[in-house]
Parts: structure tokens; C-alpha cells; sequence
């Protein structure tokens, strides 16, 4: 066989293979389905009801439960001693402030001596009043003398009353003089020292109880899931844990953060300490809620979603809010119901309105 002819059978023989080869191609099942246009096989799941683990996290700053002002209304006296310092436990009714009180006393004495003239006073003029009692009409005495004494009486006696009633402001200064403490707990704050002149300020922050709480910040989708009572594991700066329990939740949210307030009652500790730091694990927060797996949530442009799949097997693209997220599993706060069936595999190759034929995916592993 000459070159030439030997070249041409090379090449018709090459045009032959080509064909023959690609014909002879294999297929997966699924891209088989798709060319024969039958459904493909696709693994799915169920929307679930799960208590996720881990708890929700929050944190903020250590405040008193309640806080309570200790000062003096008084106005004009000299501070001789103060009784206490910051950070003292304090009762109930203890004296804190004691005022100096020396000017004090000798207005008392001055009133009690003027207070004494003016009984005597009130007791003469009552006798004459008593002496031309039914004298009327009969000539001892005129009707304008007889008027006169009885209202020299009552004159008398509102006069007595009165300086009665000064006595008595004189000894409520004077019991007033010592400024105890309105409740129980701990001195947060001192602002008074000896020699000061009272003007009616505060003079002492006490935490009443001496109670400690987190006042914790806590997101808005989270705050749904709390309860009054419930547990929380709060984390000290020095590292040490303190259980906690939800005592207040705030009703209203920040429009700017988009966080709520939670009050976490705290028990009696010499380490707690009005405004410190704190974090908090929320644990009794583990209620069931709805759930996916991870691989079955989508992400694009237009955010989080789900495929879910109908009874006739037609796939449907669905938005979705998502929770937190534990061993595997991711919260849906909106979007399908517990029961619906999504498509698992966020990287599956199915598209809103494809007809598929679904089949039950292994439950995921938790993490933990």
C-alpha cells in the first residue's frame, strides 16, 4: 500500500471511531432520568420539632436589684460624724449620718419655757372667761367686756396649740438629726464628709439587700424563647459561674440594636460588684422549636431559604428566618412547618418547580 492510500484509511477509520465511541458513553442514573425525563432521585427530610443544646448567650452588666437613698432633709446643720464607710453591710434603721445638733437643743429649751408661759396664759384667761359665764343682761358687766374675755380665751388657747406644735417641729428635727439607713443592704456610694452643711442631698447609695443582678442584652429573635425562671449560668470575670435565674424581661425592644433586657437574679457574693461584666448562658432556653439540618438550608443574594417538596413531588423554593444553631441542625423562626419535607443538600441540583422523586435521608448526627 502506497503512503498516500495508507494516510486516507487512517482517516476514514478515525471518522468511524469517533461516533462510535461517543455513542458507547456511560450515564449517572439521575442525568439518565433527566434525558429520558423521568424524575430524579433526590434525598429529603423533615421539618422538625428539637430542643437545640447550648443554650442562648447573653451578656451585660452587674447592677443592683434596687437601689435605695439614704440623706437628710434638714437644711442648715454642721455634719459632726459619719458612721459609715463604702462597701459596709448595713441593717435596717442603723445610724449612718450624725448631725450636730447643739443649736438644736437650745431651741427646744427656749420653746418648752415659752410653751410653759403660754399655758399659764391659756389657764388665766379660760378662769376669767369661766367667771362672767351667765352674767348677760344683768348689769355686773357689759356684753362687750363679757365677749372680750371669752375671746381672749380662745385667743389663748389657738396660741397654745400653736407653740405646742413648734415644740413638736423642734423634736422631729432633733430625732431627725441622726440619717439612718432606709433599708438593709450595702453602701455602693458615699457622698458626705465630716463638717459638710446639710442641704437636703444624698449623702448614701445603699443596694438594698445587698442583691446583685446582669442586667443582660439579648437579641430579639432569642428573647422570644425565655421564660421568667429560667435557669442561666453566669460567667464572672475572675472566671468563677453563678446560677442565675430570669427574674425580669423587658417588654419593649431597642429600635436602634434590636435587643432586649433580661434581669438575672443573682445569689449573695462579696465578688459581685455593681457595674462589672458579666456573660450569661441561658440553659432552661432548650424548648422545641423547628429545625433543618445545615445542608439543607440554601444561601443567595435574597438570603436563607429552603427547597421544600410537595405530595405530587414538586420542589419549591421557600425564604426562611433562621435561629441558632446546634449539633448540626439550624432553627427556622420562619418559613415551613414541622412535618413539611425540604430537600436536603443545599448544593443539590434542583430548581424551583422541578418534579422529583424524593427518598428519606438518614437522621444527622448531633455534634455534641
Amino acid at each position: 500500500m502506497t503512503r498516500s492510500a495508507l494516510i486516507v484509511s487512517c482517516s476514514v477509520a478515525l471518522l468511524i471511531t469517533v461516533p462510535l465511541s461517543g455513542c458507547g458513553k456511560s450515564k449517572t442514573p439521575n442525568a439518565a432520568a433527566a434525558a429520558s425525563g423521568e424524575a430524579r432521585s433526590v434525598r429529603v427530610t423533615k421539618v422538625e420539632m428539637k430542643s437545640l443544646s447550648g443554650g442562648i448567650a447573653a451578656s451585660g452588666l452587674l447592677v443592683s436589684r434596687e437601689e435605695a437613698a439614704a440623706g437628710s432633709e434638714l437644711v442648715g446643720y454642721r455634719v459632726a460624724k459619719v458612721l459609715v464607710e463604702e462597701g459596709a453591710m448595713v441593717k435596717q434603721g442603723q445610724p449612718l449620718v450624725q448631725l450636730d445638733d447643739t443649736l438644736l437643743r437650745a431651741q427646744i429649751d427656749q420653746q418648752k419655757a415659752l410653751l410653759q408661759q403660754q399655758t399659764l396664759a391659756a389657764q388665766l384667761a379660760q378662769d376669767e372667761a369661766r367667771r362672767v359665764a351667765g352674767l348677760e343682761g344683768r348689769g355686773v358687766l357689759s356684753d362687750e367686756q363679757i365677749q372680750q374675755r371669752r375671746f381672749q380665751a380662745e385667743t389663748a388657747k389657738a396660741a397654745l396649740a400653736a407653740q405646742t406644735a413648734q415644740l413638736k417641729e423642734f423634736l422631729t428635727r432633733q430625732d431627725r438629726m441622726m440619717v439612718r439607713a432606709p433599708v438593709a443592704g450595702r453602701v455602693l456610694e458615699r457622698t458626705v464628709r465630716p463638717g459638710d452643711v446639710s442641704g437636703g442631698g444624698t449623702y448614701f447609695k445603699i443596694a438594698r439587700g445587698g442583691l446583685v443582678e446582669l442586667d443582660a442584652e439579648v437579641p430579639e429573635l432569642d428573647l422570644a424563647r425565655l421564660d421568667l425562671g429560667d435557669k442561666a449560668d453566669v460567667t464572672l470575670p475572675s472566671g468563677r459561674v453563678l446560677e442565675g435565674r430570669i427574674r425580669l424581661i423587658s417588654p419593649k425592644i431597642d429600635v436602634q440594636s434590636r435587643l432586649g433586657r433580661v434581669r438575672i437574679q443573682l445569689p449573695l457574693d462579696p465578688e459581685l460588684r455593681p457595674g462589672g461584666y458579666a456573660k450569661a448562658v441561658f440553659m432552661g432556653s432548650a424548648k422545641p422549636v423547628r429545625v433543618v439540618p445545615e445542608a439543607a438550608v440554601r444561601f443567595d443574594a435574597d438570603g436563607a431559604s429552603v427547597m421544600t417538596v410537595d405530595a405530587k413531588g414538586k420542589a419549591k423554593q421557600v425564604p426562611i428566618k433562621t435561629g441558632q444553631r446546634s449539633g448540626g441542625y439550624v432553627e427556622i423562626v420562619q418559613g415551613p412547618g414541622a412535618g413539611d419535607t425540604v430537600v436536603l443538600g443545599a448544593a443539590s441540583f434542583v430548581i424551583n418547580g422541578d418534579t422529583i422523586r424524593p427518598y428519606q435521608a438518614a437522621p444527622v448526627k448531633s455534634a455534641n
